[in-house]
């Protein structure tokens, strides 16, 4: 349980992000603002191109070269945004770990495993070579990788899928960071193996009071992993607050779309049974440089009107700690 009147381990101030592009500079991340306290779970969710791993990167200092930060990343009161590079270095992989969502591209395929997650310890920490390697051997036991001893000497190619996500939690956790970062751990691991690689990261995190950032476009993963949730769109969070009453109560157009748009089961209708057709929101996601002006949801939304389209809309107040950007709040949900 986290302390109400501790100041928050992560506090994010008016994100934004500008990347470099073939039609000129495009905002990938535009006025993203929030927290996250020790111990607690944070879940981003959105559409794929919504901003959501941008985020991510630019919370770890990996942003595309000739990228633009403007606001404050807060790490414990530190502006990791006014880093230089060099500072950066030290501060990524030890106080902020991220887990990435292909394994096999986060990992070198050159370096045995027990090489990979004894790194950060001797960069970060100045373990000597034995050391590192004991160390790497207590981690992936803590990450239930089967058989550790005699995966240390084992190469990417010849774990499977799930132990591979394994060795990445495994060295996200090698220093003991303060914040973890999971961009879609799950994506490519059957249904068993995600539950298990969730559990996994939800009891590390309860273990070790982290802040977790989990990203994901998968409603389930979310409803099951996260204390408070933010739906990302079009580079902006259009709706914010704690995960049991966003599901609840959907305030803003497109978080109901995407939780109408979720698979179930067929309805039973006498002895018959007949499969629902999923209603699709209009459209799809805007590449960057073609976003609209205002709510960049506007051009995909039944409820847009022409006062959409002149600014992006402010936050308003759904319930205590819940809010949403959409100036037909009102409307949308009477």
């Amino acid at each position: 349980m986290t302390d109400a009147a501790a100041p928050p381990l992560l506090d994010v101030r008016d994100l934004r992000v500008t990347l470099a592009t073939a039609h000129g500079p495009v905002a990938a991340v535009r006025d993203v603002s929030f927290t996250l306290a020790r111990g607690e779970t944070l879940g981003l969710i959105g559409e794929s191109g919504s901003g959501k791993s941008i985020t991510a990167l630019a919370l770890m200092g990996l942003l595309p070269e000739r990228a633009g930060v403007q606001g404050r990343i807060l790490l414990d009161g530190q502006d990791l945004a006014a880093l230089d590079d060099a500072a950066m270095c030290r501060v990524r992989g030890a106080r902020i770990g991220m887990v990435f969502q292909e394994p096999m591209t986060a990992l070198n395929p050159l370096h045995t495993i027990g090489h990979q997650i004894a790194e950060p310890l001797r960069l970060h920490k100045g373990l000597g070579m034995a050391a590192a390697r004991a160390e790497a051997l207590r981690l992936m036991e803590r990450v239930q990788l089967p058989q550790a001893a005699r995966r240390l000497d084992a190469y990417p190619h010849q774990l499977s899928g799930g132990q591979r996500q394994r060795v990445v939690i495994a060295i996200a956790l090698a220093c003991g960071p303060q914040v973890l970062i999971a961009d879609e751990p799950t994506t490519a691991l059957d249904a068993t193996i995600q539950r298990e690689v969730l559990s996994l990261i939800a009891g590390l995190v309860a273990e070790d009071g982290m802040g977790l950032l989990l990203i994901s476009h998968d409603l389930g993963v979310m409803a099951a992993s996260v204390q408070r949730l933010m739906v990302m769109y079009g580079g902006t969070v259009v709706e914010q607050g704690p995960a049991e009453a966003l599901f609840l109560h959907r305030a803003h157009p497109y978080t109901r779309g995407l939780f109408e748009a979720r698979p179930r089961l067929g309805l039973r209708n006498g002895a018959e049974r007949r499969t629902l057709r999923l209603p699709a929101l209009p459209g799809r996601v805007p590449e960057l440089h073609l976003l609209p002006p205002g709510c960049p949801f506007n051009d995909r939304c039944a409820w847009a009107i022409d006062d959409c389209r002149q600014a992006l809309p402010p936050r308003l107040s759904v319930a205590p700690g819940h809010d949403a950007r959409c100036i037909r709040l009102h409307e949308v949900n009477a």
